[in-house]
């Protein structure tokens, strides 16, 4: 699986995005011995799940991952209308950040449901309030 775009496994940058978006850290290239993060349940049912997927739910990973895309972008986006707070009749969102980051998280945890393994321990635990 070296990033060709058989139908039948999950990409190399799918298995990374994978990774990413449930809040796993790198995998890394190389063993690190039994020290490694890789030796933890949660890492290893994680890649279990992602090397035997069927079909239709490597098609699901890779819907869910074409949203996770596109809402990542999201927060960055709307950093072109934060110097605006009135335009004619428009009034831009104060919470437009914060309501795109937890849309993204949401949809990474509906990945994580979807796979049946608990979200990394990249996961933030306390919510982050932006104030824009």
């Amino acid at each position: 699986m070296s990033g060709t775009s058989n139908s039948n496994a999950l990409t190399d940058i799918e298995r990374v995005n994978v990774r990413r978006y449930c809040w796993y850290p790198v995998f890394g290239g190389g063993d690190a011995g039994f020290s490694s993060w890789r030796f933890f349940d949660h890492y290893g049912q994680l890649e279990f799940r992602l090397t035997n997927l069927t079909m239709s739910e490597i098609s699901v990973v890779r819907s869910m991952l074409s949203t996770l895309v596109a809402l990542e972008t999201g927060p960055s986006g709307a950093a072109n209308q934060i110097d605006t707070d009135k335009a004619a009749i428009w009034t831009r969102n104060k919470d437009e950040v914060k309501d795109r980051v937890d849309l993204y998280n949401q949809q990474r945890l509906e990945l994580v449901q979807f796979l049946g393994v608990p979200p990394g321990p990249g996961r933030p635990t306390f919510s982050v309030r932006l104030t824009v």
